[in-house]
């Protein structure tokens, strides 16, 4: 892509499943990503996954893969035979980089592991994302987005205190090995480049995601707590655990049409000022039980005196008081009139009618041209001035490149094409 950031960056995609996003966000910046999946299409319970375009069923039909390799250029291969292996090493000539999720070692046995690949391009950049890194003890182990969430820590936080822990459904740790890989492939592209600027060859590099540590990140904060407060931090549900106390607060209170968040804490001046203020709201409408009125935020709801007790009795008064509000009454009103400390918790409904996403043009129309359509996408993940992030195309049909890659740059013959596909090899 012009005016685009990496317009001259070639990558080979073999990733598959939510590592599919590393490959996605570089084809955003503009590298030429070329997705390679196997003939007749990636598998259905990974990549080409529901759902599915008005629930069709269809494998080009699937909104994860829509979403995942949009910006991509698509080919089929079978590198597991001895022509799709060929095929793929004439690919790496032209290639800047290299990005797959095998299992460890899957790609050494078939002679297109790091080691072989230099032989033919030695500054290539070959980004591996497996669940537990290419060494160690649970390297080959077998591993699910939720083994690997769990394995990572953060599965322990997540949930209430008296279940067992929950864990969000999609697949974010291998979502997080993609964006890790993504990171980790750019700054490797940057260190080859700086080695050729200052006159040697350009060096490339093995570069080793583990989803394990890469999950462990969500965990940062939780190791802070404890450093800083002392504070053992362990899965709370839909309440906040007040500082040094182990008293429960409820942090999310029903409303007419879904949650709100309202920090009604006290123990500094911001807050207390906020809560004042949301005690003087519930008064104005007669809300307020007298009790609740005298409750002095700066000593009662200090983190040295605070009783349970009363935390329960304001977590049920403030209920009482958003059941009779919507969402857009309590954000507007309490946010921006009262200067109260609350947030609408959105759905999907709430987040594609988000006045501030319209605002920043946030969604983009991608045409389908095979569904007679356009369909809304996210927008860019960042904003650029100078190169901005540009949609081209929607995620590619089984195999939709495969003439002009095979034919028309590596410059096989149509009697070679319908061989190859004779044999299942594209």
């Amino acid at each position: 892509m012009k005016d685009s950031l990496l317009p001259g960056m070639r990558i080979l995609d073999l990733t598959e499943g939510g590592c599919m996003l590393g490959g996605r966000l570089l084809a955003d910046t503009g590298a030429d990503v070329i997705k390679i999946e196997k003939p007749g299409g990636s598998d259905p319970c990974i990549s080409r996954i529901w759902p599915y375009y008005n629930n069709s069923g269809k494998l080009e039909e699937s909104l994860f893969w829509f979403t995942y390799n949009a910006n991509k250029r698509g080919i089929t291969l079978d590198v597991s035979k001895p022509e799709g292996r060929e095929i793929l090493q004439k690919l790496v000539k032209s290639a800047d980089v290299i990005m797959e999720s095998y299992e460890p070692g899957y790609m050494n046995k078939l002679g297109l592991g790091y080691e072989d690949l230099c032989k033919i391009k030695p500054d290539i950049i070959y980004t591996a994302i497996t669940p537990f890194g290419q060494e160690g003890p649970k390297a080959h182990y077998d591993a699910s987005a939720l083994t690997v969430w769990a394995s990572g820590g953060y599965l322990n936080a997540c949930g209430d205190p008296d279940r067992a822990p929950v864990w969000i459904s999609m697949p974010q740790t291998f979502l997080f090995g993609g964006c890790e890989g993504a990171i980790g492939t750019l700054m490797a592209y940057y260190y080859r480049m700086k080695t050729t600027e200052n006159g040697g060859t350009g060096e490339g590099q093995f570069v080793d995601v583990s989803m394990q540590e890469s999950a462990i990140s969500p965990n940062m904060n939780i190791l802070q707590m404890w450093d800083l407060n002392k504070l053992d931090y362990k899965r709370q549900g839909s309440v906040s655990y007040v500082a040094g106390t182990g008293v429960r607060q409820p942090i999310y209170f029903k409303c007419k049409d879904g949650y709100v968040m309202i920090l009604a804490i006290g123990g500094n001046e911001p807050y207390v000022t906020s809560s004042k203020s949301l005690v003087k709201w519930m008064a104005e409408e007669n809300m307020a039980p007298d009790w609740l009125k005298n409750v002095n935020w700066l000593t009662d709801y200090n983190a040295s005196k605070l009783k349970q007790d009363l935390a329960d009795k304001v977590g049920v008064a403030i209920e009482a008081f958003t059941l009779t509000k919507t969402k857009e009454e309590l954000y507007n009103i309490g946010a921006y009139e009262k200067m109260i400390y609350i947030a609408p918790v959105a759905n999907t409904k709430d987040i594609s009618e988000d006045i501030q996403l319209e605002a920043r043009h946030f969604w983009v129309e991608m045409p389908h041209p095979e569904l007679g359509r356009n369909i809304p996408y996210c927008g860019p993940f960042i904003q650029l001035s100078e190169t901005p992030i540009q949609y081209q195309r929607r995620a590619p049909l089984i195999g939709e490149h495969n003439q002009e890659i095979f034919g028309g740059e590596l410059g096989l013959t149509d009697a070679e094409l319908e061989t190859l596909r004779d044999k299942k090899v594209i």
